[in-house]
C-alpha cells in the first residue's frame, strides 16, 4: 500500500512540473501563431487571406488591433480601432510610399515587400507603441514577405507549368494526326470494325492529351492513353513496331505530370524508328524502387548524338525534340533540379530516357 501511495504522489508533483521555461513556453507560441499564419498567407494578399491571417498576428504581438493593406485600401481589420481613422491611413500611406516602417502617435505601419515591391503593410495599433513593438512590427512584416513571396512563386510555377503544357499539347505533331487518319481510312473498305475501333481509340487519345482540368495525373491513366497512342502507330507501322511493357502493379497509382512520359513515347517512335529500315522495338518499364517510382522508355532506333540531346535539354527549341526538354524542365519545376529526365543515347545504338518520380512527394 505504501508503495501505491508514493507512485500517486510522484504522479501529482510530475503534473505540478512546468512544460519549459517562460521564454521556451513564448517560443513555442509564437512558432505556433506563425504555423497557423502560414497558410492562408501562401494563397496570396487578399481580404480573405488577411481576416484569416490577422487574428494569430494579433495574438503574436499582443496588441490591441491589427490591420493588413493592399497598396490602395485597407483589406481586413481585427480590433476595436477605426480603419479609417486619418492618422492611421496617414502612416499607411508614408510607409508605402517609402518602404519603411513608420510610427506616428499609437499607430505602427510596417511594408510588405515582394521582389523588391511594396504591396501592402501591417499595421498595429497600441495605446504606446514601444520600440520593441516597432522592431517586433518589422519583423513579423518580414516574415509574411517572405509567405507572400513563396505565394508569388507558387503562382508563377503554376503559369510556368501551364504554358509548358500548352506548348507541349501544341507539338503533337500534325503527321501523327494526318497519318493516324489515314490508316482509320485505309481500313474503312476493307475492315470496317477495325477503322471504327480505330477511330474511337484516336478520339480518346486526343480527348485525354487536349483536356482542361488538372496539371496531375495517376501513372495508370498516362499508360492507358499511351496504349492508344501505340494502337494507332502499330495500325500504320504494322509489324515494324514491336511494343514490349513491363509495369509494376504497386506504380499505377504514382501521381506524376500531365503529359510526362506519352511525349517520351512518341519521340521514341518517331526519333527511334522512323528513321531505320525494318522493325523496331519501344520498351516501356515503370519500377517501384523504395520511394521512387522509376519510369524508362527505350528504342532500339537510330540513336542521336550525345552533343545534340544536350543542346536540346539546355533549350535548343529549334530541334525536333523539343519534347523532351519540355518534360525535363516540368519535372525539374515540380520536383527540384535533380529530378530532371537522364538520357541514354549514341548513333546507331538507340536511346533510352529514364525519370524518377517520389511516389509520396504532393503535387
Amino acid at each position: 500500500m505504501g508503495g501505491l501511495g508514493h507512485a500517486v504522489l510522484r504522479r501529482r508533483r510530475l503534473r505540478g512540473t512546468p512544460l519549459g521555461s517562460p521564454e521556451e513556453r513564448a517560443t513555442y507560441e509564437a512558432l505556433h501563431r506563425t504555423a497557423l499564419a502560414a497558410p492562408a498567407l501562401r494563397q496570396g494578399l487578399d481580404r480573405s487571406s488577411a481576416l484569416e491571417t490577422l487574428p494569430h498576428v494579433r495574438a503574436l504581438l499582443g496588441t490591441p488591433t491589427v490591420g493588413l493593406t493592399d497598396t490602395t485600401a485597407h483589406l481586413a481589420w481585427d480590433g476595436p480601432d477605426d480603419p479609417t481613422d486619418p492618422g492611421l491611413a496617414d502612416v499607411v500611406a508614408a510607409t508605402l510610399r517609402t518602404g519603411r516602417t513608420q510610427a506616428a502617435g499609437p499607430a505602427v505601419a510596417a511594408p510588405l515587400v515582394v521582389d523588391e515591391r511594396v504591396i501592402g503593410a501591417l499595421v498595429v495599433v497600441a495605446e504606446q507603441p514601444s520600440a520593441g513593438l516597432l522592431r517586433a512590427t518589422a519583423e513579423v512584416a518580414a516574415w509574411m514577405s517572405g509567405q507572400l513571396e513563396l505565394a508569388e512563386l507558387d503562382k508563377s510555377r503554376t503559369a510556368l507549368m501551364a504554358a509548358e503544357l500548352r506548348a507541349l499539347r501544341a507539338q503533337i505533331s500534325p503527321h501523327f494526326v494526318y497519318n493516324s487518319l489515314g490508316a482509320i481510312a485505309s481500313f474503312v473498305r476493307t475492315d470496317p470494325e477495325r477503322a471504327r475501333e480505330l477511330l474511337l481509340e484516336f478520339a480518346d487519345f486526343t480527348r485525354y492529351s487536349f483536356r482542361q482540368h488538372g496539371d496531375f495525373t495517376t501513372l495508370a491513366e498516362e499508360l492507358r492513353s499511351i496504349e492508344r497512342y501505340l494502337v494507332l502507330e502499330k495500325a500504320r507501322f504494322g509489324d515494324r513496331l514491336r511494343v514490349v511493357t513491363r509495369v509494376a502493379p504497386e506504380v499505377l497509382n504514382v501521381r506524376l505530370p500531365f503529359l510526362a512520359v506519352q511525349p517520351l513515347v512518341e519521340n521514341a517512335v518517331r526519333h527511334g524508328l522512323e528513321g531505320q529500315q525494318g522493325a523496331g522495338t519501344v520498351t516501356l518499364v515503370a519500377l517501384d524502387e523504395g520511394a521512387d517510382c522509376v519510369i524508362s522508355i527505350e528504342d532500339d532506333g537510330v540513336g542521336s548524338d550525345p552533343e545534340t540531346v544536350r543542346a536540346v535539354l539546355s533549350g535548343d527549341t529549334s530541334s525536333a525534340s523539343v519534347g523532351l526538354a519540355n518534360v525535363d524542365e516540368r519535372l525539374r519545376t515540380v520536383y527540384g533540379n535533380d529530378r530532371g529526365i537522364v538520357v541514354e543515347t549514341a548513333p546507331g545504338l538507340g536511346t533510352k530516357v529514364t525519370l524518377r518520380i517520389p511516389k509520396f512527394a504532393p503535387p
